[in-house]
């Protein structure tokens, strides 16, 4: 099947994206994702595992703080919700298809809407069957599922720290809901996003017992899922202090710190989304090493942001210097094996034709997977990774290996210090590195 169309053709004019190379000049085509292309032991499909995300695509309408939307999406126009979520679903799965990747991204709300957590269930009931339906069709299915618990008032005070137990019960049901259709529709992971676990007012919070409640509330995440023999990973993903003071989840460094000291480290991988590093003062790539280091990366949302964005607003990233640098970080560690990358960014609000929307994407896939093809030359024709090895030659030594290892007292290293003398000093190289990343673009 070259794509989905389903009652209707949502996307009239637009067929399926291909790979034509980079000389091509249709901005309706690869110029880099040749999805076969095997790069090392994979191809760029298996590799990059791209996924659209939902709401982004088919919910939201170019809105923000300051203006009402500028996209009208054919798809929300009816008044019968049964029906409005078949078309949803119908528009979802044509630009699926169309854009040639393999898996989505969704919250639960994304899918229904909103309401009561009774609202929902119901809802996620009545589409499942139509959702299976267009999956068997594709072969496109969920990157990752998500609960959102954010947008609905009883939320305002957050989900799992809400001080209020009624509020933490209905948080439950709706992360139990979309476990369940998630293991149903063979999602890749689960992923909880504590976009409102966090105080704005120091004076009227429990720390200590928000965050206990927090472990607690992913304790029982992950001890559901097992019982119910759920396949996927299940992620977490580290938010900035926005929309609160503070969050307790905020980078990768606290997310493992939690983590650790509430004995969930085995239980969650980090999901780690591009705008959300930026915003807590750390590069995306520092992010990616800290996670890998600490054998903790599960996906990435790829998107971008600086300090004149709106800070709900994410864009496409198309930036191939900070890819590379991603993918270094991920090729190095052996590749996104419990995940895959979420194109979680909007189109800008002043983009309001059907080809914007494709040709934003299209250009985040092309950014990743040249920076991927890059990035794996370079860890494999280069000596980028000798270079690192070299600056610490010397813990390789006895002396050196013997601190490693613990071996040495403080009275033995300024025994040490006496017998060699002051240190050289040794470049780190940084320049050569630069340069050398810069050969290969």
């Amino acid at each position: 099947m070259d794509y989905f169309i389903g009652d209707q053709e949502y996307f009239k004019g637009i067929g399926k994206i291909r790979y034509e190379g980079r000389d091509s000049g249709n901005p309706l085509a690869y110029k880099w994702y040749d999805e076969n292309m095997v790069v090392g032991r994979l191809d760029l499909r298996e590799h990059l595992r791209y996924a659209a995300s939902f709401g982004n695509v088919f919910v939201h309408s170019g809105e923000d703080a300051f203006g009402d939307a500028t996209r009208f999406h054919p798809w929300n126009r009816s008044s019968d919700v049964s029906l409005l979520a078949r078309k949803k679903l119908d528009a979802a799965f044509e630009f699926f298809s169309k854009l040639g990747i393999s898996y989505y991204c969704f919250q639960d709300t994304d899918l229904v809407g909103g309401g009561s957590v009774y609202d929902i269930e119901i809802g996620l009931a009545s589409i499942l069957d139509e959702i299976k339906k267009r999956q068997e069709i594709t072969g496109i299915k969920p990157l990752w599922g998500s609960a959102n618990l954010a947008s609905e008032a009883r939320y305002m005070n957050g989900a799992a720290t809400n001080p209020d137990f009624h509020v933490v019960m209905h948080a439950a049901v709706q992360v139990k809901n979309i476990l369940d259709i998630s293991k149903e529709l063979k999602a890749v992971g689960f992923n909880f996003s504590p976009v409102r676990e966090g105080y704005h007012c120091l004076h009227n919070t429990n720390i200590h017992r928000e965050q206990e409640h927090l472990a607690r509330f992913l304790f029982m995440i992950a001890e559901y899922g097992r019982e119910k023999e759920f396949p996927g990973t299940f992620l977490l993903e580290p938010r900035p202090d926005f929309p609160l003071k503070h969050q307790y989840i905020r980078d990768v460094a606290s997310s493992l710190c939690f983590l650790e000291h509430f004995g969930l480290s085995g239980d969650f991988f980090l999901n780690i989304d591009a705008c959300h590093a930026v915003r807590s003062g750390r590069s995306f790539h520092h992010e990616l090493q800290f996670a890998t280091d600490s054998n903790l990366l599960g996906g990435i949302n790829i998107n971008s942001c600086d300090s004149f964005s709106d800070p709900g607003h994410k864009s496409f990233h198309i930036n191939l210097q900070e890819a590379i640098k991603a993918m270094l970080v991920i090729q190095e560690a052996g590749g996104l094996v419990n995940g895959g990358i979420c194109l979680n960014a909007v189109p800008q609000r002043t983009s309001t034709g059907v080809e914007d929307l494709f040709i934003a994407h299209i250009n985040s896939i092309d950014a990743f997977a040249r920076g991927l093809i890059i990035a794996h030359k370079i860890l494999d024709e280069t000596e980028y990774l000798k270079i690192k090895g070299e600056r610490y030659a010397t813990f390789d030594e006895d002396a050196g290996r013997n601190f490693e290892n613990g071996n040495l007292t403080m009275g033995d290293l300024r025994k040490l210090t006496l017998e060699n003398g002051e240190p050289a000093l040794i470049s780190g190289r940084e320049e050569f590195i630069e340069q050398l990343i810069n050969r290969f673009i």
